[in-house]
């Protein structure tokens, strides 16, 4: 929300243009750093964050609890999901930033700038499937490793928006803050209803 005030109908912020033309040739802002495959890699990566992934990721991890017969967390996940892409969404015209025009997009992109859509939709999809899954998961290294799993992937993917030139980090960091604040909550009322369901319902 700071981050909003701050860059609502201004410019983009001195760090912001600082880090988007460090990852560009000098002279050349076409071309980025790196070699041939990291450019690759990178388009590869942002696709994790696309609506259709993230959506199939949903879709398969709701299933699989249904299969296993976790009614409440197959539940927590629909809704939390459903509703945070929902309001992440709408967050884009409240602040109406155009994307970055500072070095040429490496991928195609339509829409507003702010917050990141990947980096906002990834960090509420993986990361509040992360902590929902881990609190089901009965071992610990199991749990540990689905929240790293979704921490480096919510990373990547947000790195990858900056890299390829369609969003200013500004936009990747408030879509990270935002994603993590609603992953939390929602592990925080999925513990609270496990609490006062009981345990013969805590599935």
């Amino acid at each position: 929300m700071l981050l909003g005030f701050e860059i609502r109908d201004g410019g983009p912020l001195a760090w912001d243009r600082a880090i988007i033309l460090a990852l560009r040739t000098p002279g050349d802002t076409a071309q980025p750093l790196g070699p041939a495959w990291l450019h690759a890699a990178m388009v590869d990566i942002t696709a994790l964050g696309s609506g259709t992934i993230l959506t199939c990721v949903v879709i398969a991890v709701a299933g699989l609890l249904l299969v296993q017969r976790l009614w409440l967390t197959a539940a927590l996940v629909l809704v939390a999901t459903l509703g945070g892409s929902i309001i992440a969404g709408q967050a884009k015209y409240w602040v109406g930033r155009p994307r970055p025009e500072l070095v040429d997009h490496l991928v195609q992109v339509t829409g507003l700038s702010f917050p990141s859509g990947h980096a906002t939709n990834s960090a509420i999809i993986y990361l509040t499937l992360a902590g929902l899954v881990a609190q089901v998961t009965p071992r610990r290294v199991v749990r540990r490793y689905v929240l790293l799993l979704a921490v480096v992937l919510v990373g990547a993917i947000g790195a990858s928006r900056v890299y390829l030139g369609v969003h200013w980090p500004s936009d990747v960091l408030a879509g990270w803050c935002a994603g993590t604040g609603w992953a939390a909550l929602w592990w925080w009322i999925a513990a609270t209803l496990r609490g006062r369901i009981g345990p013969s319902l805590r599935a």
